[in-house]
């Protein structure tokens, strides 16, 4: 048996293999509420035999969707929409995640796919966002500086919107502390230049994450929590690689229960040397430093390259995206790479497929 189709139990569920879908969102939700596109996008992976299929950055309030046509879970209209979506995920064989996030000062943009970018004007169903400090991500709006109140604000939206992903059936989930968002604004010395108490230090910048997961681990005290981290800002002066390797220290002192490693998002003017596997080095020293489950991200595209990342002790788990994207049944075909078909999940409907004559 290959270590990719090995199963892995976390907390109180167990993934049938470490071939995991990441979150990416789809932005084509309306008042944040989820469709019939996110129920064939995402059940189709878990036919596809992922052992780990997890929902896009779902926002845990209103003015933390990244576009006006993100997916949230801040009113129960959302929660009961989620519910056949999960179903389907674990009807297939797969654990339903979730990643629950606040965008920040990079909230209120454009969908990618849109005839604009940038930020959307308020007159156009865009809103004033929120960051830790009045600084724009460049080429975007400026944010206005988060109180004190709407901090703990924040910290209550999260368990809050945690409440409500179990009650829709999601098993695991994930906290998002990277790619520029809000929980990532404040732990960047390029984004947060607060002198309060989430400010200055790395121990006060991390306040607000580490606030977030004991929040949220209250609510949901048996469930896998992951948060997601960007390893490095890939920009001078920024969060870096030591940081990460602390933070995740804490977070599991926290109760998180994996680290889902990637990098970047912060700043635009940052510089990043992109190739195959290019952030599975920080997935290692996060692993083999912190001591802790990691997850690694980015450019992993076969079976034999995720193979070797959990063979070589990079990682526990492969998270992957577009891979996905250009093949749903990315886990059937890693087997067949990897010269063991009867490892994956194959669907009875799709055994046939399996043989290869």
């Amino acid at each position: 048996m290959t270590l990719l189709f090995d199963p892995l139990t976390i907390a109180s569920a167990t993934a049938r293999n470490r071939l995991w879908v990441a979150p990416m969102c789809m932005y084509s939700a309306r008042d944040g509420v989820p469709n019939e596109w996110h129920l064939v996008h995402l059940a189709q992976f878990a036919t596809g035999g992922a052992g780990l299929v997890m929902a896009e950055a779902t926002a845990v309030t209103a003015d933390g969707r990244i576009s006006p046509e993100d997916t949230g879970i801040w009113n129960e209209e959302q929660a009961q929409a989620w519910l056949p979506i999960t179903a389907a995920i674990k009807k297939r064989g797969a654990l339903a995640a979730i990643q629950l996030a606040h965008a920040g000062r990079k909230a209120s943009t454009w969908a990618p796919f849109a005839e604009h970018s940038g930020s959307v004007p308020i007159d156009q169903g865009g809103w004033q966002t929120v960051a830790p400090s009045p600084l724009a991500f460049e080429g975007y709006a400026t944010p206005r500086e988060l109180s004190s109140g709407e901090i703990d604000a924040v910290v209550d939206d999260f368990a809050a919107s945690a409440r409500r992903a179990l009650d829709a059936g999601f098993e695991v989930l994930e906290v998002h502390a990277a790619h520029g968002y809000l929980l990532h604004q404040f732990l960047s010395p390029l984004s947060n230049v607060r002198t309060d108490a989430y400010g200055g230090s790395l121990d006060n910048r991390a306040r607000l994450l580490l606030r977030v997961v004991d929040a949220v681990r209250e609510v949901a005290p048996d469930a896998p929590l992951f948060t997601r981290l960007s390893a490095t800002d890939w920009a001078e002066g920024g969060w870096d690689i030591d940081d990460t390797v602390t933070v995740s220290r804490m977070l599991a002192d926290h109760g998180v229960n994996l680290i889902d490693v990637s990098t970047g998002g912060l700043v635009a003017h940052q510089q990043i040397a992109v190739g195959p596997g290019y952030q599975v080095p920080f997935a290692a020293r996060v692993r083999r430093e912190a001591e802790v489950l990691v997850s690694a991200v980015g450019m992993i595209t076969t079976g034999p390259q995720a193979e070797q990342i959990l063979a070589e002790g990079d990682a526990d788990a492969i998270m992957a995206a577009r891979e996905w994207l250009r093949d749903p049944h990315f886990a059937l075909r890693a087997a067949f790479e990897l010269g063991e078909p009867t490892a994956a999940p194959w669907p009875p409907q799709y055994e046939r497929a399996r043989r290869r004559v």
